[in-house]
């Protein structure tokens, strides 16, 4: 009996099951929504304020079209999807390039490199952009009311001017100019917004947050 016990208390134990190791990442990354948003806030006013009749279509406009509403905020979209937010790599990426598209419409039959689009094509070209805005300004109802107004002004702001080159109505496309102008000033809100409130670590200037 003895020389079992010593046995059993001189016996290995038995080993442990390996428990298994997770490793979590951390984004600490900067949000870039607010840059985003602001790309396009800013040139949509200038350009609105053009439309709306208060300056002519100059070259501030171009370069802001180019270089902040298109570069800057393709460059926030690249952003959004390292950060894996796909309605927002969406969006600014495109609207990105829709600056940069509109730039290159500008420009290119004044640099001979092709011809001035007629009113029906600038009709089609600004009405599915607006068909865009729709499907993006559904899928804000899952974010925040300052996106979805944002969203909602930028289909129409899109339908007021696809109308308007249509029927040749120059009073629905200085209408789209004022309108625009308050979507521009939208959408710096809710970029400020977020700069804001993540400065002061609470909510000062709301945004409406959508429950899920």
């Amino acid at each position: 009996m003895s020389n079992v016990k010593t046995a059993t208390a001189m016996s290995p134990a038995p080993a442990q099951a390996a428990v298994p190791q997770t490793l979590a990442i951390v984004d600490t990354t900067a949000n870039p929504a607010p840059l985003g948003l602001l790309c396009f806030g800013l040139t949509t006013t200038m350009l609105s304020m053009h439309n709306a009749g208060l300056f002519g279509l100059d070259a501030m406009i171009l370069a802001m079209a180019v270089f902040y509403g298109g570069i800057a905020q393709v460059f926030a979209g690249v952003f959004e999807w390292r950060k894996n937010n796909t309605f927002a790599s969406t969006a600014f990426i495109s609207y990105g390039f829709f600056w940069l598209t509109l730039a290159g419409i500008i420009t290119f039959p004044k640099l001979g490199l092709a011809e001035r689009p007629s009113e029906v094509a600038m009709a089609s070209y600004l009405g599915i952009w607006g068909l865009l805005s729709f499907v993006m300004f559904i899928g804000t109802f899952r974010l925040n009311r300052a996106l979805q107004v944002v969203f909602f002004l930028l289909v129409v702001a899109f339908a007021l001017l696809s109308i308007g080159d249509l029927i040749g109505s120059p009073t629905l496309k200085t209408m789209a100019g004022w309108e625009g102008i308050v979507l521009g000033l939208s959408a710096i809100y809710t970029g400020l917004a977020q700069v804001i409130n993540e400065v002061y670590g609470r909510v000062l200037m709301p945004l409406g947050p959508v429950k899920k």
